[in-house]
């Protein structure tokens, strides 16, 4: 089971399969036609990680685990798309559930890879997708008002406060913003969670360009002020889908070479999750041992029983206490056995902030 999952989201013929296949090494079709991608493409790959490569080169453990991420890639959205064009709607439901989004947007020319009919220029193209996730997202709250709003009538006090909910988060969308811009505290969060609101996800602008505009162009340029308008806490990633695609047709020992002289200093799997970690709040800690060595993703945040949760459900209700390293120190020491001796492994209790890093042991009662 995937830890996060991210739903890739564009217009047609905007390098979104191009971008899957080198997020995932799965070859999947990226013909010159919309809608090539009837039915979703879903790919599981691991968080990349040297911390976790380098636990197992240290121990070395019969089993390595990395925590995986789940991408989705769904066919190009039209205009029109939020009632159905181009089978928009049956679309949309495929990335509901995913995390976060990926929002792919084209700012390359290519006469070989045609434009939808729609399409004008990179800003205009994004502003087209995040109308219809919007209009989607009217049609899903508009349908929950119509059952809130009756059973608020009869005198529902938990009701008449989704209601409000409701109303707020609608006026938003029809001001054109994103329902995640709309202040909400923790009750009203858990009321508008299982709406899976498409504007309510985080969301990373992937801007597709070609090979010489990875040093920057006009088009990068004006997509990043348009997103930083619309939504500042959104993240740009700027990448080369066909490059990335292409370095991964290489034998292995020539990718790092190539990439150096690039100036790629990391894939775009390696940067995509390091966007969608920070995204989401999230960040890893690592258990260890002879058996297993083993990476973990938990939000930022949060203490030490939940991390514990993480592991086994059985850990958190009777989480007694967490005996912790951070990695660096138990590199530095070189093996647990020193650490010990070192006096570098501490004991935290419940009210321990798990940070990113950490090496983790706990203890809990049966």
């Amino acid at each position: 089971m995937a830890n996060i999952s991210i739903g890739i989201i564009g217009m047609p013929n905007v390098g979104k399969s191009t971008l899957f296949r080198a997020l995932t090494a799965i070859a999947v079709p990226a013909e010159n036609y919309p809608f090539c991608t009837i039915d979703p493409n879903v790919g599981v790959v691991e968080v990349p990680d040297a911390r976790l490569d380098r636990l197992v080169d240290m121990l070395p453990p019969r089993h390595r685990v990395a925590p995986v991420v789940e991408f989705v890639d769904i066919a190009g959205l039209v205009q029109g798309a939020s009632r159905g064009e181009g089978l928009g709607n049956k679309f949309l439901q495929h990335v509901r559930e995913a995390d976060a989004l990926a929002h792919v947007v084209r700012a390359f020319e290519s006469e070989e890879v045609a434009r939808a009919a729609s399409s004008v220029d990179p800003v205009e193209d994004l502003e087209i997708v995040d109308t219809e996730l919007a209009l989607a997202d009217l049609e899903v709250v508009g349908r929950r008002s119509e059952k809130v709003t009756r059973e608020a009538r009869s005198g529902n006090k938990a009701a008449a406060r989704e209601e409000a909910l409701l109303e707020r988060v609608a006026a938003r969308l029809d001001r054109g913003e994103p329902a995640r811009r709309e202040d909400v505290d923790d009750d009203e969060g858990a009321m508008i969670r299982p709406l899976n609101l498409l504007t309510g996800k985080p969301v990373l602008y992937v801007i597709n360009v070609d090979e010489d505009g990875l040093e920057g162009s006009s088009d990068e340029a004006r997509v990043r002020a348009a997103v930083a308008g619309q939504d500042p806490r959104a993240e740009c990633l700027a990448i080369c889908a066909e490059l990335e695609a292409e370095i991964l047709d290489l034998p292995v020992e020539e990718r790092e070479e190539y990439m150096a002289a690039l100036n790629l200093d990391a894939g775009t799997l390696d940067r995509l999750i390091q966007v969608g970690y920070r995204l989401l709040g999230l960040h890893s800690f690592f258990t260890i041992g002879d058996e297993e060595v083993r990476g973990w993703t938990v939000r930022v945040g949060a203490f030490a029983p939940e991390a514990a949760g993480k592991v086994h459900t059985d850990f958190e209700r009777g989480f007694i206490r967490a005996e912790t390293i951070h990695y660096d120190d138990f590199v530095r020491a070189g093996s647990l056995k020193d650490a010990r001796e070192r006096g570098l492994l501490r004991f935290e209790g419940k009210d321990y902030v798990v940070q990113d890093g950490d090496i983790l042991f706990f203890r809990a009662a049966p």
